[in-house]
Parts: C-alpha cells; structure tokens; sequence
C-alpha cells in the first residue's frame, strides 16, 4: 500500500535529478573542449580581453570598470536574497503546525507521508542554502576584483592582469553554479505539491537551459577554441 503512494516519487524525481545532472555534466564537457559552441566559454573569453581592456587604459576606463563589475554584484547580491528568503520561507513552514501544512499534503499526488514530506524539504533548504553559499562567495571575489582592477601597474606588484583574470573567472564561475543550482531547485518546489509537476517542469527547463547555454553560428565571429581553453586551464 505504501508502494502505491510513492513510486511515482521513487521513480520520477531521481530521474529529474538524473537528467540535470547529466545535462550539465555534458555542458561541461562541451565548455572544456569546445569552448566556441557554448556561451559560458564565449563570454570567459570576452572577460579575459575586458580586463586586458580596463588595465591598459586605466586612467580613463577605472569608473567604467567599477560600475561594470557593480552591476554584476547586484545581481549576485539579488539571486543569493532570493535564495535565503526561499529558505526562510521553508523553514517557516517546516516549523509550522499540523494546521498549516495540512492543506499542502491534502492537495499532494504522490507520497505525503512524515518521511517523505521532510525529504522534500530538507532537499530544498540544500539546494537553496548551496546557492546563496556560492553567490557570496561569487560577491567575495568579485569585490576584490572591483579593488585591484585600479591598482597602479608596477613590474614589481604581485598584482597582475592574468591574477586579476583568474580571480573574476573564479566569481563569475561561483556564480554560474549558484545560478544552477537555483534553476534546479525551482522545479523542485513543485515537489511540494506531488512528483509530476516536478517531472514536466524539468522536460521543460532542459531545452531553454540548451537554448541559452549554446551558440548557433554558421562560421562567422567564433572565437578561437585554444584561446578560451586556457581560461580553463
């Protein structure tokens, strides 16, 4: 009898994750050995030149530059928010009485019993808490980019445009699988209200992630795959 209530969870959520897991796996894969097919690598490249860019003209490009790298850690600052204010949220209602969540576990098509229910949550509160973890220290990096993208070139400094370069890819790299792992667990909130939902938002997801992860071009402005494999190097 509990078979009944929860196979469709067994069976449909481990393949949500399975399917996630896979398509970025393979998105790596693509990003390391073809870098021009892929947005992620595109856009590595064009940091490494923007920082090239900023410190060569500095004098002139240094507010250009701190605004630039301000914008990016706003909408860092945004993303791990929201993360926090959703774990927040499902503490709250982990924390609830019987009365609260039992309107939630009547409208679930699936399992709802103590275990389940308390899987689900503690799955979302993870996935959740990784992602505001990985967005502040995508804000940690980044700042520090924000301060020594100005410093004065001296033969002498330890301050380098390449360590400045590998610094920004380490933040913006954080904030991408920040980013991810909020895109994963937005279907998962779903899961709340039974294991379908959760099945045809991920079919969903998959393709838009592939749409905007990938470049279609007919040969013309790739970028050179050597020159954006060493950014990951």
């Amino acid at each position: 009898m509990e078979w009944r209530k929860c196979y469709l969870d067994v069976i449909l959520v481990p393949l949500v994750f399975l399917t996630s897991i896979g398509y970025h796996f393979w998105l790596w894969h693509k990003v390391r050995t073809q870098p021009h097919t892929t947005i992620i690598g595109i856009n590595a490249s064009g940091r490494r030149n923007w920082v090239n860019a900023m410190m060569k003209d500095n004098d002139k490009k240094n507010i250009l530059a701190v605004q630039s790298l301000r914008n990016t850690i706003m909408g860092a600052t945004l993303m791990a928010t929201t993360s926090i204010l959703l774990c927040s949220g499902l503490a709250a209602v982990i924390s609830s009485t019987y009365s609260v969540k039992k309107p939630l576990n009547d409208a679930v098509y699936g399992a709802h019993g103590e275990f389940m229910v308390a899987l689900k949550y503690v799955t979302l509160l993870t996935i959740f808490l990784f992602s505001f973890f990985c967005h502040s220290l995508s804000i940690r990096f980044i700042n520090q980019v924000n301060i020594l993208i100005n410093t004065p070139q001296d033969p002498m400094s330890l301050v380098t445009p390449q360590y400045i370069k590998e610094i920004l890819e380490k933040g913006f790299i954080l904030n991408t699988v920040g980013n991810r792992l909020f895109y994963a667990g937005l279907p998962l909130l779903l899961w709340i209200f039974g294991p379908v939902l959760v099945f045809l938002c991920s079919l969903t997801m998959v393709p838009v992630l592939y749409n905007l992860d990938f470049v279609f071009t007919s040969g013309k402005g790739k970028v050179d795959a050597n020159e954006i494999n060493r950014d990951f190097v």
